[in-house]
């Protein structure tokens, strides 16, 4: 099949580069893409669509989100996930692997795999466990579940604190060339917090976060990077103490990278209001200065990446008092227009913003998708940066509906998603 699209407003994330003119897709691979893609060299029998000077660029890839299969059908699934990415401009995501049973089996990423392939409309990639059961004592085998087709080592919501397991992981990865991706919170620091430590949950009587539950993991982690030579990236980063650890990192020569939550880019501690359960994440919203750090430090390329942090959530585990409810929120549907605020904002530049959800997320997977580039996968978006919109939550295609956006208003979308050549959206 070969579609044309035309009189778009190209932009490759990849190379920063922007340019009028469109994209032509046969047998699922971008053919020809620039300028000269006009209606004159249009390949006869070609489905033509016209984007009516609306962006286009390579779809979203979202390495954060919680799927559902196996064992947590009833908080969402493959075909759901797919759907809700889909909505969004999510082309391809990855699955998180603390599912019931943990994804530290070939077996079980089989599974997944077979089951998206039948079920999904997006690209749907699995990670896999970097400790058994998630446990943080044993190393799961990377040799045997990279062969299987994990993307890379993670232990999802949890921090692996045993630092010789760490340090064993991040020598497996160095020798495999696998990637170790990790969360940043120390249980003890956190203790019994729900929310950002600080003058506002004093006020709302309840138990803060310290930043240095963040800081003093992503230090030691930092430190045995730098010991082995692994590859390593920092799951979601939320305060200035990370972003600084982060840039010294860097500037030493250290194979390490980082990401963010969108929830943490857009929304500070006070959404959470009257006590928003939907707004109680990991890591916490944070004050309104950490948040216009996170900003600038993703602007100038200290944060690589941005992540939708989807875990979506069941009515009883919502419905509680904020310190007893569940951590967690969708976001594969909302991930594009909330990061567009920045763009709206004049903080960032879009082609930057893009970059942070499609080149570079590919980048460390080792995807060629992400780019606007012949021969890459035509997994495509056509977002219409303007378009307004409220989130109404029953219309979100996600099983789960506990969104941090609900109600808000919201400015630009996907108008067109193309997966491998075909349309999805649109």
């Amino acid at each position: 099949m070969t579609l044309a699209l035309l009189n778009a407003r190209l932009i490759d994330p990849a190379s920063g580069s922007e340019s009028h003119g469109g994209v032509i897709i046969r047998d699922g691979l971008i053919d020809a893409v620039g300028s000269s893609v006009r209606q004159g060299q249009v390949p006869e029998g070609a489905e033509v669509h016209d984007c009516a000077g609306l962006v286009l660029a390579p779809g979203l890839i979202d390495l954060c989100a919680f799927a559902g299969e196996p064992g947590a059908e009833h908080r969402e699934t493959l075909r759901t996930a797919s759907e809700a990415a889909a909505a969004g401009g999510v082309t391809t995501l990855v699955c998180r692997p603390d599912t019931s049973p943990v994804v530290d089996d070939p077996a079980i990423i089989d599974f997944i795999k077979r089951r998206a392939r039948d079920k999904a409309v997006v690209n749907v990639l699995p990670s896999a466990a970097l400790s058994k059961g998630l446990h943080g004592a044993e190393m799961t085998e990377f040799g045997l579940l990279m062969e299987a087709g994990a993307v890379f080592f993670t232990d999802g919501p949890r921090s692996v604190m045993n630092a010789q397991v760490m340090r064993r992981a991040l020598i497996y990865a160095r020798d495999f060339g696998a990637l170790i991706v990790h969360h940043l919170e120390d249980p003890t620091l956190r203790g019994e917090g729900v929310m950002n430590e600080g003058e506002f949950a004093s006020r709302l009587g309840l138990h803060g976060i310290p930043h240095v539950a963040e800081t003093i993991v992503l230090e030691r982690d930092l430190a045995l990077v730098a010991a082995t030579g692994g590859r390593y990236h920092a799951s979601m980063i939320s305060c200035s103490g990370s972003i600084e650890l982060m840039r010294r990192a860097k500037a030493a020569g250290l194979n390490v990278t980082c990401g963010v939550s969108i929830n943490n880019l857009a929304l500070n501690e006070n959404d959470v209001g009257a006590y928003r359960t939907f707004c109680k994440l990991s890591p916490p919203l944070r004050h309104e200065n950490e948040r216009l750090a996170l900003v600038d430090a993703l602007a100038d390329g200290t944060i690589d990446i941005i992540v939708s942090d989807h875990d979506p959530q069941d009515v009883e585990t919502k419905r509680q008092p904020f310190g007893e409810a569940a951590n967690g929120a969708v976001g594969l549907e909302t991930m594009l227009s909330a990061a567009l605020r920045l763009h709206h904002s004049g903080d960032i530049a879009l082609p930057r913003l893009l970059a942070a959800m499609s080149s570079a997320p590919a980048d460390l997977i080792g995807s060629k998708a992400g780019r606007l580039s012949v021969g890459a996968p035509a997994d495509l978006i056509v977002i219409d940066p303007d378009a307004p919109y409220v989130l109404d939550k029953a219309k979100l295609k996600s099983r789960s509906k506990n969104s941090p956006f609900d109600e808000a208003r919201m400015e630009g979308k996907a108008v067109k998603v193309i997966v491998g050549g075909r349309v999805v959206v649109g």
